[in-house]
């Protein structure tokens, strides 16, 4: 979602409650896919706007403008590198050298240099409305040392000078640097108006079944069902997932990225440990779903996608990482089809 776009309505009807609140900072929480980034861009473009109303922003004066063209003066961003590259962020002159010449890779967490730099221009003049603002996404990106770094400006502030974080993981920020702004938890938004929204950003040709399976796929959230949408993901293709992958049929998920497919077998694994527990699964139907293995192999899997999902944005081999996923659930599942039931496993089975 651009800054530009309406916000989803949920989003809106957050983004006008949040703008009667007063305070230096503010912190959005909650979990993947619920759009803090949105939600926080919004919050950003009505306290920099030159006429914002109780809805937000304007969307046409000089400031609304220059926040969509990534050019405000006085908005400093503070994202990793590789997330200022993927939504059109600028990096300082000598960061993008060191990009262009080589010499390092983007990094993936919040530069201490970037907190010292966002430190100054607290210290500074604001240039044209009445305050500065500071943009920390995702807030849990922030290292021990670049955390530290902002805690004195966090605390007092300049009078102008306002603060958004927004976070999908709370619980990783420092507690001084929770204790310091006021929280709001993201609403998970209705299922029937989240699907008429996702119909009309799909456009025409999508039907209210595809758009179910968007929104299953994605366990709920409205920004992962909208990135299905723009894979074209299918019924079919999503409930044919399971048992692909208990075959060792790979093709189901070629077509998606490192992180897509391992987003897609975590969502697996999740299901399977469902119906271990006698619960009803959140992803998939649970007719698509293989009987599950013992809870011992399951747990083990899990814990290994967990350790793969750290590294898989920088992979050594994407190639052999993704045969080396497809053997491994191979392996987990086909266990599934040499006699485990489908009732919960005893917790003392083997793998």
């Amino acid at each position: 979602m651009s800054a530009s776009r309406p916000l989803p309505p949920w989003l809106q009807r957050q983004l006008e409650v949040l703008l009667t609140q007063r305070g230096h900072a503010l912190l959005l929480t909650g979990p993947s896919g619920l759009g803090q980034y949105e939600l926080g861009l919004a919050l950003i473009r009505a306290w920099l706007c030159e006429t914002p109303g109780p809805a937000g922003a304007c969307g046409t004066c000089g400031s609304c403008h220059a926040v969509d063209v990534r050019t405000h003066a006085d908005l400093r961003v503070l994202m990793p590198e590789t997330l200022c590259l993927e939504h059109g962020w600028p990096l300082d002159e000598s960061t993008q050298k060191e990009l262009d010449d080589k010499k390092r890779k983007p990094s993936r967490w919040i530069r201490v240099d970037a907190a010292r730099d966002a430190v100054g221009f607290g210290q500074t003049t604001r240039s044209r409305g009445r305050t500065k603002a500071v943009l920390v996404f995702p807030a849990d990106r922030l290292n021990t040392e670049s955390a530290n770094a902002l805690l004195k400006t966090l605390e007092e502030p300049a009078g102008d000078l306002r603060f958004l974080l927004a976070t999908e993981a709370a619980d990783q920020l420092l507690p001084t640097v929770r204790s310091r702004c006021q929280s709001h938890a993201l609403a998970w938004p209705d299922e029937e108006e989240a699907l008429q929204w996702l119909l009309a950003q799909a456009g025409t040709g999508a039907s209210p079944g595809v758009a179910r399976t968007w929104w299953k796929a994605a366990g709920g959230r409205p920004d992962d069902a909208l990135a299905w949408a723009s894979l074209g993901l299918t019924e079919a293709a999503w409930r044919s997932v399971p048992r692909a992958v208990a075959r060792g049929d790979w093709s189901a998920l070629a077509d998606w990225g490192p992180s897509r497919q391992l987003d897609a077998l975590q969502k697996l694994c999740h299901d399977l440990m469902s119906l271990a527990a006698g619960a009803a699964p959140r992803f998939f139907e649970p007719d698509d779903l293989p009987a599950p293995p013992t809870w011992r192999a399951l747990a083990n899997w899990s814990s290994e996608l967990m350790a793969a999902a750290r590294t898989v944005e920088h992979p050594f081999n994407a190639g052999l990482m993704q045969e080396a996923w497809a053997a491994r659930a191979r392996q987990v599942l086909l266990r599934a089809t040499s006699g485990a039931g489908r009732g919960r496993p005893s917790r003392s089975a083997t793998v």
